[in-house]
């Protein structure tokens, strides 16, 4: 048995979580990326460019450490929920170039401090803003996988592709008769409950 690294450990899970959120905008269009899968708007591009401000404020800010990025959607004066969509112009490439650069300067933050380094969370109400390095990592992994969450969810009702991964899609064999038919299974043991309550 190897010795366990916290941050090694917490850098396994928090590039997991970055990578499925990834993956889940590979072959789509423009427009299934950032289309509104649900009456909130939530949609897969949005979800990527939240992260990058995530990434940004809890592991760079909150730690006197900026980064530089203009986020406009952060600013004073902004559209509320602006992070959780990208605008016509904002490309993908743009923005997963954003979320990447956020990794990079994140990553460089865990490397750089040690994991009991308090920070201050700027937007968090004074007096209950200090965070310890270790406790804004934990945060975001949880935020990440949050997400990548939705993202699985988002990407199977537009191209009924799942998984956690491209090698890895963590689901039970089955052609699509049999997942037609387990849905059904479902589907009835649902209204045989409802039927009962």
């Amino acid at each position: 048995m190897t010795a366990s690294d916290p941050k090694r450990d917490l850098h396994f899970y928090l590039q997991s979580a970055r990578d499925a959120l990834l993956w889940k905008l590979e072959g789509l269009s423009e427009y299934d990326i950032r289309r509104p899968m649900t009456p909130t708007g939530t949609n897969l591009l949005g979800m990527v460019k939240h992260a990058a401000g995530v990434e940004l404020g809890y592991l760079g800010d909150t730690f006197g450490r900026p980064s530089g990025e203009p986020l406009p959607w952060h600013e004073e004066g902004a559209e509320p929920n602006a992070e959780m969509w990208a605008t016509a112009a904002e490309s993908r490439e743009y923005t997963v170039g954003l979320y990447h650069r956020a990794w990079a300067h994140a990553d460089a933050t865990i490397d750089a401090l040690a994991l009991d380094t308090i920070g201050r969370v700027p937007w968090w109400p004074s007096g209950r803003d200090e965070v310890t390095l270790h406790h804004a990592v934990v945060r975001v992994i949880a935020d990440t996988h949050r997400h990548a969450g939705h993202a699985d969810i988002i990407r199977e009702r537009l191209d009924g592709a799942v998984g956690m991964n491209k090698g890895n899609d963590s689901m039970p064999p089955g052609d699509s008769a049999w997942w037609a038919s387990y849905r059904d299974r479902v589907e009835r043991a649902a209204r045989e409950a409802s039927r009962d309550a």
